[in-house]
Parts: structure tokens; C-alpha cells; sequence
């Protein structure tokens, strides 16, 4: 069906006069702003990556210093233990020397004891000797001999005897006291060494426990580094792609502003000259929700006037359904919101009602055939959530 509006020329004139204002100067399209807004959504997350990188960085120095200080930490731990377990080593080797020594003391002990058991039993055998003899046998030896002074020399000998078994009796004792006290003291610098190999085993035990420690905490380290390591390359590998992407990007927006500036020198249809088909106002009215659905009523309208204005540009698609999905023009159809809000009609009244007045020509932002949300930089008529250029 044909849409006609009444003083439609004068209108169109007044129309195309304001339009000259906006293409004197090139907007990009629709998409060129898009392309924009995702050229700036790929600076932002290429600026984010770079400080997760920066930040990977800092925690990767943090964990290779900590490593380090680590290393450091597991060598002196390891001379303390080395250390300990030379002392360990000749505290066990004064041990055994001084239970060896203990064993040789507890032999001559015993040695003296038997000596001094056996001078006791030699002496208890002479006096028994003496004391068996008795008086009479005395005086029998002593007139049976040849003089006095042979008796006198005997005498002395045996006064004689009897001094030296108890002088070597008392150093019996004394040398018996001796080796006791001696043994008691071995047994006393025993004891202390035992405690003394105590103590080293148990520092032993201590610095191997820490070792143990630093060791599975230098393997935690490792495996963090290794990771961060990872995370680093898989940093650098999504900035190399993003930074790619961005390239791309500029490429594509130059292709847009191109687009743009051929738009605007275009030649433009007569709405009279428009034909609509079955089904124009329910797909648009489904657009207008997408793109607008939240915004004033003026909004609604503006969009469907960009629709309109599209059709009538010798630039872009001369049908409803041609300007809608015409590639990566409109980002409900590539998201598939579009398709989603036709299959449950989600479109309102309001909708209806701004598509079937764009249809019969009414625009409230003249020749426009872009919008997009306000970015820095970009001028053009401001409508709710969205400028239109």
C-alpha cells in the first residue's frame, strides 16, 4: 500500500534544509557508531588487560622474591642442619668412646676389688699363721736359732711384711675409691652427653621439620609462579588478539565513515514513492521495542524515522525488511532480540503507533539515519537515551 501526507513537499523542503545542516558535516552511520563503541569497549578492556598484566607482573615479582628469599631460607637451613648433624655425630662418637671407657673403669674396678679381696685373704692367711703357731712355737724358733740377731732380722722382716701389706692394702683401697669415683663421674659425663644428643636430636628433628616446611612452601611458590607464569601468557596472548581486533576495528570504521559521507551526498525518494509490505509495521514496531523500548515516546518515533529515512537514501535497502537486516546494522538482529520480541509480539501500543507514524512520513529528527548512545565528541539532535545524526 501507498502512505501519503498532505503538504508533504513543503515539509520534505523544510526537511532536506535542516538535513543540510547535520550532512554538511560526516557522521558516521549507525554501525560506524557502533563500530566506535565497540573500538572503545576494545581500548577499555585492552587497557584492563594491560593492568592485569602490570598487576600479574607485581605478583609474579612478589612470588620469585618470595622464592628467592625461600632458597635463602633452605640454605642456612640446611647448613643448620648439617651443622647438627656433625655435632650429632661426634656427641655419638664421645658416647661410645666414653661408654668404652666406662666399660674398661667397670673392668678394673672389678680388677681392684678382686686384688684388694685377694691382699685381705693373703693378710687374714698370715695372721691365722701367726695365731695358729701360738707362744711356745715363738720361743722354739727364737732358741733355735743361731743368735739374737738372726731372731731381730726376722722380726724387723716381718714388721717389715706386715707394713708394706697394709700400705699396699690402703693403696688398694684408694685405688678401688678411685676407680669408683671415676666410674660415677663417667656415668655423670654419660648422662650429660645422652642429654646433649637428646638436645641435638631434637634440633635435628626441628631444622628437618623446617626444611620439610620451606620445601613444600618453595613447591606452593612454584606452582603459583608456574601459574602466574601461564595466566602472564594467556595476558599477552588476548592483548595480541585484542590488539588485533582493534586494528580491524579502525579499518572497519574508516570503511563506515566512508558510508557515511556517501549517505550524506546521496539522493533521497519521495515517501509517496514508498511501497510497504505485509507485515513492514509489525516487524519495525518489534525494532522500535528493541531499540527504544524504554525511551519517551519521541524516542520510539525517532527510531522509526531512521528505519524510514534508510529507505528513502539510495544508499541503503529501499524495504522495510532490506534496512532491518541489512548486515550488522542493527544490533537486536545480530543478538537475536529481534526475533525473540516478533515471535511474542512484545511491541506496544506506543510502538505501533510511532511505526505507523513514520510510515506516513513523520520524522522528528529530519533526515537522520543514524543513532546511538551519547559518546564523547558526537553532536546531533538529543532524544531520551540516544543522539540522532
Amino acid at each position: 500500500m501507498k502512505v501519503y501526507d498532505k503538504g508533504r513537499t513543503k515539509r520534505i523542503a523544510l526537511l532536506l534544509t535542516v538535513a543540510l545542516i547535520f550532512v554538511s558535516v560526516p557522521f558516521p552511520s549507525h554501525a560506524t557508531s557502533s563500530t566506535r563503541q565497540e573500538i572503545e569497549e576494545k581500548e577499555q578492556e585492552k587497557d584492563q588487560l594491560e593492568n592485569q598484566m602490570d598487576a600479574n607482573e607485581q605478583e609474579l615479582d612478589g612470588l620469585k622474591g618470595e622464592q628467592k628469599s625461600l632458597k635463602r631460607q633452605l640454605t642456612d637451613l640446611n647448613e643448620q642442619l648439617t651443622a647438627v648433624s656433625d655435632r650429632l655425630e661426634e656427641l655419638e662418637q664421645l658416647i661410645r668412646d666414653k661408654e668404652q671407657e666406662i666399660v674398661d673403669t667397670t673392668q678394673a674396678l672389678a680388677d681392684a676389688k678382686a686384688r684388694e679381696a685377694w691382699q685381705y685373704d693373703c693378710m687374714e692367711k698370715r695372721i691365722q699363721y701367726a695365731y695358729e703357731m701360738g707362744q711356745d712355737s715363738l720361743l722354739d724358733i727364737l732358741f733355735s736359732w743361731e743368735s739374737f740377731a738372726r731372731f731381730l732380722n726376722i722380726s724387723i722382716y716381718t714388721e717389715r711384711m706386715a707394713e708394706a701389706d697394709d700400705e699396699m692394702l690402703d693403696q688398694i683401697i684408694e685405688n678401688r675409691q678411685f676407680i669408683e669415683s671415676e666410674e660415677v663421674r663417667l656415668q655423670q659425663e654419660k648422662e650429660e652427653l645422652d642429654y646433649l644428643k637428646m638436645q641435638a636430636e631434637a634440633e635435628k628433628s626441628r631444622v628437618s621439620g623446617l626444611i620439610s616446611q620451606t620445601s613444600n612452601r618453595m613447591a606452593d611458590y612454584a606452582d603459583q609462579i608456574s601459574e602466574a607464569e601461564e595466566e602472564a601468557r594467556e595476558y599477552e596472548a588476548n592483548l595480541k588478539k585484542l590488539e588485533e581486533d582493534l586494528e580491524t576495528l579502525k579499518k572497519k570504521l574508516q570503511q563506515e565513515i566512508a558510508m557515511s559521507q556517501r549517505a550524506a551526498n546521496a539522493t533521497w525518494r519521495n515517501i509517496s514513492d514508498v511501497t510497504f509490505e505485509e507485515g513492514d509495521l509489525n516487524l519495525l514496531a518489534n525494532l522500535i521495542y528493541c531499540e527504544a523500548g524504554g525511551e519517551p515516546y519521541e524516542g520510539k518515533l525517532a527510531v522509526g524515522a531512521v528505519v524510514i529515512n534508510r529507505m528513502l537514501s539510495s544508499v541503503y535497502p529501499d524495504t522495510v525488511l532490506g534496512v532491518i537486516y541489512q548486515k550488522k546494522q542493527f544490533s537486536p538482529v545480530g543478538s537475536g532480540r529481534l526475533a525473540l520480541a516478533l515471535t511474542n509480539n512484545k511491541a506496544t501500543p506506543d510502538c505501533y503507533r510511532a511505526a505507523e507514524e513514520a510510515m506516513s512520513g513523520m520524522s522528528n529528527v529530519g533526515n537522520c539515519v543514524y543513532f546511538r548512545t551519547p559518546i564523547p565528541g558526537l553532536t546531533g539532535i538529543s532524544i531520551g537515551g540516544h543522539i540522532f545524526y
